[in-house]
């Protein structure tokens, strides 16, 4: 009854004066915004089990890391490519069944994950998974630039973010317990039983821009004004993509910060269980929760780099960036070098990588559509996804051959210099930022 009222009033809403707006707006930025978290940490229950099921694997099939990593490396290469192609898709596309078809889907990858034994179809399947994964974040960044404006923007991204931290952790803390009770196959059924049941979720609660609903763009509806989107309203695809995109070399400076951003955080991602049982003698227990530590920490980190952004840097995405990531480096150096006997200082480890990590991964979203366009939001997001996931791809087969062959030493020597080079792109940014913010300054 409340949600048919409400849809009503919403449909009638564009013939009322701009007041009328405000609750209809309000009840949908709050649905939309739970929408999404629910539905993207689900996506990472079916996504970050396959790290903890990395050491079972191993022991019960007898494959190498090298051949682990292989996995890791095209899956990650498929889930860049296929972000990229759904960021140009999901622009033209209506987020509520992108988004919901993408779960379903690789929930639907992850059943017959736990079915397989062999390293071809293991492969396989991961990759499949990957890219209905990739359908997962391009949605929710044209949702958020259509929903929320530039001067809060990344403070809700921010929010939003903590869904990653909420699926990764609650699969970290449950896998060790279904590992035992019911053997490794069980950490891709269960997860893989809960992501088609969310995806029915996603396809009811979520629905597309204010527009479709006939509220007024949020610019609007907020009161602020920005002199491009007249403009913007006659490009085609092709314009707002080559112009808005391609030739925008600030988007590239964050590409390429996203590249060795992307190079820590997921070899923190891919590895640390293994890491921290085989390097730092964690049990699988202790292991798991080590390793969750990373992900609710890094639910503070967003909130903290988005207000930060937003509030005290006044939009300066690359300034908070650069920052993080330097102080990102010194934490994989404290972690790196911990004794082995301090439990403690390896939870505080990983709580601070978590923490720094989270906070330039989501600035850098926000800042592609604060250099793009809204309208490009998709499509630079998802090339900044592509670039993330190449960094990705190399801390697959790159960082399992370089343990198998050399040690975790050199592992952690080329995540630590990756953070040095991610804090010099976004410092390449520094004083940039979105042009409806200059636009508000200088009124």
């Amino acid at each position: 009854m409340m949600n048919s009222a409400v849809l009503a009033l919403t449909q009638s809403s564009e013939k009322s004066p701009e007041s009328n707006h405000k609750g209809v707006y309000r009840y949908w930025r709050i649905r939309i915004m739970y929408s999404m978290m629910v539905g993207y940490a689900a996506f990472y229950l079916v996504r970050q089990n396959f790290t903890m099921a990395i050491p079972s694997i191993q022991s019960e099939l007898g494959y190498s890391k090298t051949q682990i990593g292989a996995i890791i490396t095209v899956a990650a290469l498929v889930y860049g490519l296929g972000k990229g192609i759904s960021g140009l898709l999901s622009d033209r596309s209506n987020a509520r069944y992108f988004m919901a078809f993408g779960l379903l889907m690789s929930s639907v990858m992850n059943l017959f994950m736990g079915m397989s034994s062999s390293l071809t179809f293991l492969m396989i399947l991961w990759t499949l998974n990957s890219g209905f994964q990739s359908m997962g974040w391009p949605p929710c960044a044209r949702l958020l630039t259509h929903w929320f404006s530039p001067r809060e923007i990344a403070t809700k991204w921010a929010l939003w973010n903590t869904s990653q931290q909420i699926g990764g952790g609650l699969i970290l803390v449950l896998a060790p317990l279904l590992i035992e009770a019911c053997g490794w196959r069980s950490i891709f059924y269960v997860p893989g039983l809960m992501g088609l049941g969310l995806s029915l979720f996603l396809f009811n609660r979520l629905r597309d821009t204010p527009q479709s609903l006939g509220l007024p763009p949020i610019e609007q509806h907020q009161g602020l004004t920005q002199s491009s989107d007249e403009e913007e309203r006659h490009l085609t695809l092709k314009q707002i993509l080559f112009d808005k995109v391609i030739k925008n070399k600030l988007v590239w400076y964050v590409c390429f910060a996203n590249f060795f951003l992307y190079i820590v955080r997921m070899a923190v991602f891919n590895w640390a269980p293994t890491f921290l049982r085989e390097f730092k003698g964690s049990s699988l227990h202790v292991a798991g929760w080590q390793a969750a530590a990373f992900d609710f920490a890094g639910m503070f980190g967003g909130i903290v780099a988005g207000y930060l952004s937003d509030r005290i840097f006044r939009g300066h995405r690359g300034q908070v960036g650069a920052i993080f990531m330097v102080l990102l480096c010194l934490c994989v150096i404290l972690l790196w070098k911990s004794p082995l006997e301090w439990v403690w200082l390896h939870f505080v480890g990983m709580m601070a990588i978590g923490f720094l990590v989270s906070g330039p991964q989501i600035l850098v979203g926000v800042a592609a559509t604060d250099f793009a366009s809204k309208k490009a939001a998709g499509a630079a997001s998802g090339l900044t996804g592509t670039f993330g996931y190449l960094g990705t791809a190399i801390t697959g087969i790159g960082i399992g051959s370089i343990v198998d062959y050399y040690g975790w030493d050199y592992a952690f020597l080329l995540v630590a210099v990756s953070a040095l080079m991610s804090a010099f792109f976004f410092a390449l940014t520094w004083n940039q930022r979105a042009k409806v913010l200059e636009e508000i300054h200088e009124e």
